[in-house]
């Protein structure tokens, strides 16, 4: 037998404290900051077309989410006050995310300082001409 996927039974965006509210039918309930959601996005545009192609993301403590657009059953499609809104969070996504909230906050702030750059610094521009890749259609959302 599969293990479903639980299913939310409520979901908040709170723009003032800038978290999702998200709460699942096994009774589970996560407070994932737009932050977070942000800088671990499912889209090609941040985590690249396979491993060590992710994009590092920084200045993003301040984002919002302006949008939630609901994608089937299965997911929503946040539009960020940054202009990204290319990723889709299934709801097995956001779960993973307020599960490991902790651990994944851990691991951004480890890649920042290997990287040597502050959380707060303006995202830096690709080299060669930006982001081609954020446009096309589907991209690889490998969980």
């Amino acid at each position: 037998m599969t293990k479903s996927v639980p299913q939310p039974t409520e979901l908040t965006v709170h723009r003032g404290s800038r978290v999702l509210e998200i709460a699942f039918d096994d009774g589970a309930r996560y407070r994932i900051p737009f932050e977070l959601m942000r800088v671990y996005s499912p889209s090609a545009e941040v985590r690249g077309h396979g491993p060590g192609q992710e994009v590092l993301q920084t200045g993003k403590r301040d984002v919002l989410v302006d949008a939630l657009e609901p994608v089937g059953n299965y997911a929503v499609q946040p539009s960020f006050s940054d202009g990204h809104d290319s990723g889709i969070y299934t709801w097995e996504y956001l779960y993973f995310l307020g599960q490991e909230r902790e651990r994944l906050w851990q691991e951004y702030l480890e890649r920042l300082q290997l990287a040597g750059v502050e959380r707060d610094a303006p995202m830096q521009g690709a080299v060669g001409g930006g982001s081609a890749c954020s446009n096309h259609p589907g991209g690889h959302h490998a969980h």
